[in-house]
């Protein structure tokens, strides 16, 4: 998938309620919240809650003494007691980080005046993370609304070696030389960044009990073509009718998409079968995988069988439904005017196809080849849905994608 950079935007959101997110003056929670959140020192397990935004990681360079990142994520379910993972797994030095504070977004680098909260871990205010290792920090008190844009600051006092982050965001953050995570203000915050490093989830206890579904894949479910800082790649427009569909308890999303990758090989970011456990299945509250991805196994030369990429994916049904999940499936879309396509490779896509939707081995299955294809040349994305590069669907395309998932089979439960 293209790695080259594209062009940042700033937009502006308008302030919310400081007392609505992460708690109100020097810690209390907010009145009126519907769930006291335990203080930050209280234990809790790294599965406790349900995950709010995800990223999935890899190794994106080489880690630095003294810097700061200030990262924008997106939630999609509301709840109580934040709290972040840091992840060094790619990393091959320990990684310390001496300050971690998390606020809303007002503007660019600039937070809500009074929202920016510290974040501990087992009641520190640093942490060091060995090479390969993961961390959670203690839930924060106060609530936090679903559809918020967060920042999460993060202070690295001694790094070096691997980087771990997640290369292609689509989002807009920012970093600085020295520890600024207290601040709110964007005035040390100067240089943006289309990349995040170390944090790739948050998590959150919603009221009501709720669970989350998390979308395995590539650049499409990274986010490629949409628009960026918009939200607008089609795990987005998921979450948004979610958000508003009554009959489902399912409302967190989770996007584990990394651009170039792959079902059975390593090749950008660890392959689907490699990364499953960590990217999918260990982060809280998880009810259900959603699987979409395929077209970077068939784009390789030589690329793999139908056989043995359905392999792949029924080792995958295999081990989800072994963690106790399910696991739903997307059809390849097609990709005709790629210039790695061919009729080969389109046969083996229409091959793979239909044993996604005849088999009957996974859970269920949405049909993002009929929603994304031409009738006039079903080989081939319909214009109108065609981010510009014949493989990747534009905002239109993304938003048609997420409408063509059947939000109740995501709420399978445990099998």
């Amino acid at each position: 998938m293209p790695r080259t950079a594209r062009p940042h935007r700033r937009i502006a959101l308008a302030a919310l309620s400081t007392c609505l997110v992460l708690g109100c003056g020097a810690g209390a929670t907010p009145q009126g919240a519907d769930e006291q959140a335990p203080p930050p020192s209280a234990p809790a397990e790294p599965g406790d809650g349900v995950v709010t935004w995800a990223s999935s990681a890899d190794h994106i360079g080489e880690a630095v003494d003294g810097r700061g990142y200030r990262l924008v994520v997106h939630t999609s379910v509301g709840g109580s007691g934040l709290r972040v993972r840091l992840s060094n797994a790619f990393g091959d030095q320990p990684v310390t980080f001496g300050n971690v504070h998390a606020g809303l977004q007002r503007d660019g680098a600039a937070l809500v005046p009074g929202s920016n909260r510290r974040l501990t871990f087992d009641g520190a205010r640093s942490v060091t993370v060995p090479a390969g290792g993961i961390v959670h920090s203690d839930p924060l008190p106060g609530r936090v609304p679903a559809a918020s844009s967060l920042a999460v600051s993060l202070y690295v006092a001694r790094a070096g070696g691997a980087l771990t982050g997640h290369w292609m965001a689509m989002q807009t953050s920012y970093t600085a030389e020295g520890d600024h995570t207290a601040e709110e203000s964007a005035a040390h915050w100067k240089q943006r960044t289309g990349s995040r490093f170390y944090l790739d989830a948050v998590t959150v206890r919603p009221r009501p009990a709720a669970g989350a579904v998390v979308a395995l894949g590539d650049s499409v479910t990274d986010g490629w073509q949409s628009t960026i800082d918009l939200n607008r790649r089609w795990p987005d427009y998921l979450a948004r009718r979610l958000a508003k569909f009554p009959t489902t308890t399912v409302k967190g999303v989770a996007n584990a998409g990394i651009a170039g990758n792959r079902v059975l090989t390593d090749g950008p970011g660890q392959s689907a079968l490699n990364r499953l456990s960590r990217d999918a299945l260990s982060l809280p509250g998880v009810r259900t995988v959603f699987l979409f991805q395929g077209v970077n196994d068939i784009k390789l030369e030589p690329g793999p069988t139908a056989a043995q990429l359905i392999a792949g994916y029924r080792t995958l049904i295999d081990r989800v439904h072994a963690a106790g999940k399910c696991v739903v499936a997307s059809t390849i879309a097609p990709f005709k005017g790629w210039q790695e396509w061919d009729p080969a490779g389109e046969a083996v896509r229409r091959e793979v196809n239909a044993f996604i939707r005849n088999s009957g081995e996974f859970d269920a299955v949405a049909d993002f080849d009929r929603v994304l294809r031409s009738p006039y040349d079903p080989e081939r994305i319909l214009p109108a849905f065609d981010g510009g590069d014949h493989l990747h669907p534009n905002d239109k395309g993304m938003q048609a994608m997420a409408d063509a998932v059947d939000l109740e089979s995501l709420d399978c439960g445990s099998r």
